[in-house]
């Protein structure tokens, strides 16, 4: 992988972590069609840019993240992260064994696509119009909900919105929790994938993350910049979402899902 083909994956990575629409299957999709060897590293960095992604939330909403009188916001961030922390480590190879099969991802991302077009219909009268009024129970239920993207292609924002819309929130009020939440939720992904997880396993020069990154100059440079990029465009995408999100709701995410998730069936089915 070289430094164009990163700065690509690292655009597409900031575009969609915080929209309804699986970054995760993005990412695979496009790797797939530059016909990009799955290597260790790919898988690898595919994962640690999300940490780029996680800084535009804190930078886009720093005044409620170092709102030192609101420090009740951590305890149900905290709260509310446990149950992926618990069910990814569970469940992290059978997940890594999903994210090459194409077919399924794609056929993932039609079903949501239907889910959201009637996400708007299901949740009427939401009463929490802001993270203050969520409570432990709430914050915990929305973690549970986020577990479910766990299978590539359901989106964790998506997931996560809806499960906070599911509890009375409004779809500000969720599209936001859900953003709050992706901070300890992603970091401890990129800290486990970078510093714990031993990639290529089967292989016999197993590593982790930090050795594939410090091995050489190229991937060094590609590591920050992917990162940098991924902020960048991230915090651009989370400020356009809840304009669209706040105008629309879900329907525009839904038929974009259904129409991509469909061509994709195509493509993997009859040409790869």
């Amino acid at each position: 992988m070289d430094l164009i083909t990163a700065i690509i994956i690292a655009i597409i990575e900031g575009l969609t972590e915080y929209l309804p629409i699986s970054s995760t299957a993005h990412m695979g999709f496009t790797a797939s069609l530059m016909g990009l060897e799955e290597t260790e590293f790919l898988k690898m960095f595919q994962v640690s840019i999300q940490f780029g992604a996680i800084l535009s939330v804190v930078v886009a909403y720093w005044k409620k993240f170092f709102d030192l009188k609101n420090i009740q916001l951590y305890f149900k961030l905290g709260f509310a992260v446990i149950p992926a922390l618990v069910l990814g480590y569970l469940f992290d190879d059978k997940i890594e064994a999903v994210l090459g099969n194409q077919i399924a991802i794609s056929s993932v991302l039609v079903l949501g696509g239907v889910v959201l077009l009637f996400a708007d219909k299901w949740f009427k009268n939401p009463k929490i119009n802001n993270e203050k009024e969520i409570t432990i129970k709430n914050a915990v239920t929305i973690g549970f909900w986020q577990c479910l993207a766990m299978m590539p292609g359901t989106s964790r924002s998506a997931a996560s919105i809806i499960g906070g819309m599911a509890q009375g929130l409004t779809r500000k009020a969720a599209a936001e929790f859900s953003f709050f939440l992706a901070v300890p939720t992603m970091l401890a992904v990129t800290v486990y994938s970078v510093f714990v997880k031993t990639w290529g396993k089967e292989t016999s020069t197993p590593q982790k993350g930090y050795e594939m990154i410090m091995e050489s100059q190229d991937h060094i440079t590609i590591f920050i910049v992917g990162n940098v990029v991924a902020f960048i465009v991230a915090l651009i995408a989370i400020k356009a979402f809840i304009g669209v999100l706040n105008r629309y709701g879900f329907k525009p995410w839904g038929w974009y899902r259904i129409f991509v998730g469909l061509a994709l069936l195509v493509y993997f089915y009859f040409f790869k």
